[in-house]
């Protein structure tokens, strides 16, 4: 590559160059910016839309797809043409930015003179062109991404789609809002910020308010950021949130009951902040939404007394590259004995033995202090490895969580079941245009590329570069290298030059404090207990005489500014006491120091008993040591060692690569899947062309039933009774004795199509006799619950088969094609029963009118404040909040009708998350009766209560209730409960 270079020019350097020309174009318009007056500049934001063709603000909810369980192929063809139409208009969009890009760009730099006192550098206009190209800006430590980051803001949201910038906490989130909504309030923009709510509250937000104070907040950079709804706050011109909570409102939005419970626009273009840490370090962790599992817990209590009773290499073995435990034959043995399973791996004991394993993981491989920490409240709460941060209520998946507690001996909680899935890879793909902006992202340079199609441009500094990177020391052990690390520091700190201690545990990094507090030295320790005063810790670690210690990237985001006299004493000292995985946490590490052209230095010190060293080959170089009789406290100084070590490095690097292409490659089968089936939930939400779609879904299931009974080229060969009364099972049509089955046709297609009209009369008949207001609210409520049911179910079965399917590879057969063959086969079958359970359903509810109750003001003020998500959390790789509880339902516009027909007060119930196979009734609400009826002649509510509320397995749908069905005395002249319209004793009563 190299050569190339010099033949062709670096082609980094061409680009840089260009955006060089597109500076001077800016800076072309800063005498006539300055001569503005605040009004004038105001006014520049509206004159640069209405050159862009932008009438408005989008406020369009929820995200659009282009299919839905029933396109056919005319509608796949306007489909594709549909896209074609909107890349085009989006190409013609982006060459409308880029024309008013220098006049923007100068618009931006004025309004942050004037509101904030800062003025973009050159190389930060550099970084600002990079991101709006849809690129990732790679730019050291202190240039000021912050600031960098309101240049496309600014201009991408001048299309009024919406624009956001996505940190990796929320702490980062409101301080990056706070601090730059000045600047678009003077331009006339509204900034919003989504952070996680409080628990009584999760559809929270703030947006920034000029007119709102909240005197008790210590920044008054942050006193004006006014509490607001999430809709709001994505409604806002720019948004600043958590990659977390975008993700979770994504599945959230899709899990909605209406409309008016989407709060996200269409995704337009984000810029994530830490682009590594988002895209690389969390790219395998799956965000869920979970609802509650009803597995059992006493065993994982019974495993956690029993594992530490093994012995090691003899009863089990560990693996630590792969992070992976398994019983020998001699630990199968002990245990089968102390349980009294005789074969813990027969298919019986599946489930034990899935238990004794993460038992045995979770005593082998997960300590606590590093991979975790219990909390004082007796919770296990997760270590970030790269990170050091803990993560309140995420867990590990696949009862590893579990299995810890129980070794913990805290409470251990229930498993979730998944509700709603996606991959961060898959949720960041959405976005129109996404771009980055990070200190380190060369090294995964090719990951960024081949996973999300992403241009790595490093930007040039505005200061040159003056830190001093020493060669690493390497130590024979552990002992002998914090011997040194503290010798380092003690003789450093004399001096006064500051220093910052990195380490990869916490448990390590109060070693090294220990060990300081022997010595007398002054010293803060920043780690996960400590997230409060992190960011305050971190800013002061460039003080005169300072001594931190974190734990790896804590504090990232927050400058180290060097304090007075600083820089004389050789400015802040890196100490890195351990190499991590990847090179890229380790740049991190040292681009702590030397900021805005400051002095500094950094080293690394290492043992052969570190992590790293020993899974890679350090026990052959001790033994080297050993042979030479070299000193502990003596250190190896050597280039070629550091070289292996990186080169160890980058083994990891690629291991790790292929791991999340792994995950994203098995995602993208489920991720085609997911937006068929959002797809259909929005075309059921927006009521586009529901009766339409249903009479597809009749037609296509009357005409995959037929062949099987039509078998054979003679009619006489026909099962026609049998057909006739599986078409019973799907709509309530008379009994074969009623019915001449000559007339049913003498082809297969003639047969489906006589089939097609005798249900479609059927339904017809009912659109009549109830409105086709209320029918529509009926179809819309049933064919979501179905969606939604038959999907939880089916994410279910997909998680087993990926988990088994890595098997297919001791039969010399590729696993991923296997997945793929058998998830299309899966989802063949999930569509249809998806649409013969939509038409069965809707051909057999009945419609009976009574009286709902009034509605009891608290229940209404409980409703009010349902949260639209509960606690987030994080199996091991994955992370999930709880279910939403039930919402409000979409078909509320049901209940209303009839209110304004009957009189009768009416009040929509929460849905229920399942439906039952057997409902048969539907209830409305009149003046006339006394209490939604259920068929079995009880409350539909399940209590008697008659406080409005469908539970047990009714379903809600708004003012019209779908209960279980069951059996009652019918009178012989009333209407039959199939819902054919015959008298009981014409139809079912003979």
């Amino acid at each position: 590559m190299p050569v190339l270079h010099k033949i062709l020019g670096d082609p980094i350097n061409r680009e840089l160059k260009r955006h060089r020309n597109a500076v001077d174009r800016i800076n072309a318009f800063e005498k006539e910016m300055e001569a503005l007056s605040d009004c004038e500049l105001r006014a520049k934001t509206e004159e640069l839309r209405k050159r862009l063709g932008v009438a408005g603000p989008d406020l369009t909810f929820g995200q659009t797809f282009s299919q839905g369980l029933t396109s056919d192929d005319e509608e796949d063809v306007e489909a594709e043409y549909a896209r074609k139409e909107e890349a085009e208009r989006r190409a013609e969009r982006r060459r409308g930015l880029d024309q008013i890009l220098p006049e923007a760009f100068a618009v931006v730099r004025e309004a942050a003179r004037r509101a904030l006192g800062m003025r973009h550098y050159d190389v930060q206009l550099i970084g600002g062109i990079v991101l709006h190209q849809g690129k990732i800006a790679e730019m050291r430590t202190g240039e000021g991404k912050t600031l960098v980051a309101t240049l496309p803001l600014y201009l991408n949201a001048l299309e009024g789609r919406g624009a956001h910038l996505v940190t990796v906490n929320d702490y980062l989130a409101r301080r990056d809002a706070g601090w730059n909504a000045p600047l678009y309030a003077a331009l006339g923009m509204s900034v919003a910020v989504i952070v996680p709510g409080p628990v009584d509250n999760p559809d929270f937000g703030y947006i920034y308010d000029p007119d709102y104070l909240d005197e008790t907040h210590p920044d008054p950079r942050l006193q004006h950021l006014r509490p607001c709804t999430r809709r709001e706050a994505y409604a806002a011109d720019i948004t600043y949130a958590t990659n977390n909570e975008l993700g979770f409102d994504y599945l959230r939005d899709n899990m909605a009951q209406s409309l008016d419970r989407c709060v996200q626009r269409h995704l337009h273009y984000a810029i994530v902040d830490e682009v590594d840490s988002i895209l690389v370090d969390e790219a395998r962790t799956p965000l869920i939404i979970s609802g509650q599992g009803n597995e059992a817990t006493e065993k994982y209590y019974t495993y956690a007394r029993l594992i530490p009773r093994l012995v090691a290499e003899d009863d089990y073995t560990i693996d630590e590259k792969t992070k992976s435990a398994a019983l020998t034959d001699d630990g199968v043995a002990k245990i089968e004995q102390w349980t009294g399973i005789k074969n813990v791996y027969e298919l019986e004991h599946v489930a034990e033995a899935h238990q004794i394993n993460q038992a045995l993981k979770a005593h082998a491989l997960y300590l606590r202090d590093r991979d975790y920490l219990v909390n004082d409240n007796h919770e296990v709460v997760i270590v970030d490895e790269f990170t050091g941060r803990t993560m309140p209520g995420r867990r590990w998946s696949d009862g590893l969580h579990q299995a810890i507690e129980a070794k913990e001996g805290v409470v251990v909680q229930q498993e979730n079941i998944t509700l709603a899935t996606i991959t961060f890879q898959n949720f960041f793909r959405l976005y129109d245009k996404l771009a980055g902006m990070t200190g380190t992202a060369l090294t995964e340079s090719e990951e960024f590329d081949k996973i999300y199609k992403l241009e790595v441009v490093p930007i040039p500094t505005n200061m040159p570069m003056v830190r001093m990177d020493e060669t690493d020391l390497i130590f024979k052990n552990e002992d002998a290298k914090y011997r040194a690390v503290v010798e380092e520091i003690a003789e450093r700190n004399q001096v006064g030059q500051p220093i910052l201690v990195g380490t990869t545990s916490i448990e390590k990094s109060e070693r090294i404090s220990r060990l300081l507090e022997k010595k007398g030295i002054p010293h803060s320790v920043l780690n996960a207990k400590f997230h409060e005063s992190e960011a305050q810790i971190v800013a002061d670690a460039g003080q005169k005489g300072s001594v931190t210690i974190a734990t790896n990237m804590a504090g990232r985001g927050t400058d180290i500014v060097l304090g007075d006299g600083v820089a004389k004493a050789g400015g802040l000292y890196i100490i890195g006491t351990e190499r991590h995985e990847s090179r890229r946490i380790d740049n991190q590490l040292r681009g702590r120091s030397g900021r805005q052209g400051d002095p500094g230095e950094t080293r690394f010190f290492l043992s052969f008993e570190d992590d790293l060293m020993r899974v890679f080959g350090g026990e052959r170089m001790q033994g080297i040591m050993d042979r030479l009789r070299i000193e502990e406290d003596v250190p190896i100084e050597n280039r070629m060692v550091s070289r292996q070590i990186e080169g160890a490095q980058s083994r990891v690097e690629g291991h790790n690569f292929d791991a999340r292409r792994y995950v994203v490659e098995y995602d993208d089968v489920m991720n085609k899947q997911r937006e068929i089936i959002y797809g259909e939930r929005r075309k059921i939400l927006e009521g586009t062309d529901t009766h339409h779609n249903l009479m597809s879904m009749l037609e296509q299931t009357v005409r995959q039933e037929t062949p099987a009974y039509c078998e054979g080229r003679h009619r006489e060969l026909w099962d026609l009774e049998g057909l006739w009364e599986r078409m019973r099972q799907i709509g309530p049509l008379p009994p074969v004795e009623e019915i001449n089955l000559d007339t049913l046709g003498n082809s297969v297609d003639e047969t489906a199509d006589t089939l097609i009209g005798e249900l479609t009369a059927l339904y017809e008949e009912r659109e009549q006799r109830h409105g086709p207001e209320l029918m529509r609210s009926v179809e819309q409520s049933l064919m979501l619950n179905v969606i939604d049911t038959k999907w939880r179910a089916y994410l279910t079965d997909m998680e087993h088969l990926r988990e088994g399917i890595n098997l297919q590879a001791y039969g010399q057969k590729d696993p991923l094609v296997e997945y793929k063959q058998a998830a299309f086969e899966s989802f063949q079958g999930l569509t249809t029963e998806m649409q013969a359970d939509i038409v069965r359903l809707l051909l057999h509810v009945q419609i009976q009118r009574v009286e709902t109750p009034p509605e009891d003001p608290t229940d209404a003020a409980s409703e009010a404040a349902a949260p639209r998500g509960g606690r987030a959390d994080k199996p091991g790789g994955e992370m999930s909040p709880d279910a939403p509880p039930p919402a409000r339902p979409a078909a509320a516009a049901a209940s209303e009708a009839l209110a304004r027909a009957t009189g009768g007060s009416t009040r929509p119930a929460p849905l229920s998350p399942m439906l039952p196979p057997s409902v048969t009734n539907i209830v409305e609400s009149s003046p006339t009766g006394t209490r939604p009826v259920a068929p079995n002649g009880g409350p539909a509510n399940g209590s008697g209560n008659g406080n409005g509320k469908a539970r047990g397995s009714g379903v809600a749908t708004g003012g019209v209730t779908v209960g279980a069905g069951g059996k009652r005395k019918v009178g012989r002249n009333e209407p039959c409960p199939c819902g054919s319209g015959k008298k009981y004793k014409l139809c079912h009563g003979r």
